[in-house]
């Protein structure tokens, strides 16, 4: 994630008072935050409200950012922060897989779909599966694949060690595709005969 102009250079000039800096590292990264806050908040709303507030608490926050790991690393631990605490205000409740129904209810929604919509790339396919898996799971893999963190940035970002974090990486791509293949079968054999 470079934008043509170094990360670092953006946020020095912020914090020299170029607010045009700062809305251009907003551009940049607004569909990584918008992407991680999902997983967390599933409501779109409520999603697009909590990633408006990550960007501001990182603007606040700015002057802290020292510049030992990557921005998105720092910015990543303000939106999982800011998630959590979203969570914790709503009281939205988790649901396990293992409750009974939710099962089911997955089942039948990767057999039946939803009314209208068709499953049209690898991306989808991939945003509906990481749906099906823990937080921890999808945390993990969005940290590794999407925002193409190394294993010592997640192992900060998750305050544990690089090798923990390979292990919990490993275990995570297992149960993802585990979850595909059980519920995706249809969708994994379209998308390769292609």
């Amino acid at each position: 994630m470079s934008t043509g102009v170094n990360d670092n250079e953006l946020i020095a000039r912020v914090k020299a008072g170029d607010q045009q800096a700062y809305a251009v590292i907003v551009q940049h990264y607004q569909g990584y935050v918008f992407t991680l806050v999902l997983r967390y908040v599933p409501n779109r709303e409520d999603a697009e409200e909590v990633a408006q507030d990550v960007f501001i608490k990182a603007y606040r926050s700015l002057a802290d950012f020292r510049g030992e790991a990557r921005f998105s690393t720092w910015l990543y631990t303000i939106a999982r922060t800011t998630c959590l605490s979203f969570l914790r205000r709503k009281q939205q409740p988790v649901h396990s897989l293992d409750q009974p129904g939710i099962q089911e209810a997955a089942s039948q929604l990767s057999t039946t779909g939803i009314p209208g919509i068709e499953i049209k790339t690898k991306n989808e396919l991939l945003r509906r599966a990481y749906g099906l898996l823990n937080t921890d799971d999808s945390t993990i893999l969005t940290l590794y694949y999407q925002a193409e963190q190394s294993l010592d940035e997640i192992g900060r970002i998750l305050g544990i060690e690089p090798n923990a974090a390979k292990v919990r990486l490993h275990r995570a791509r297992t149960r993802l595709k585990e979850k595909m293949v059980q519920h995706f079968p249809r969708e994994i054999k379209d998308l390769s005969s292609f």
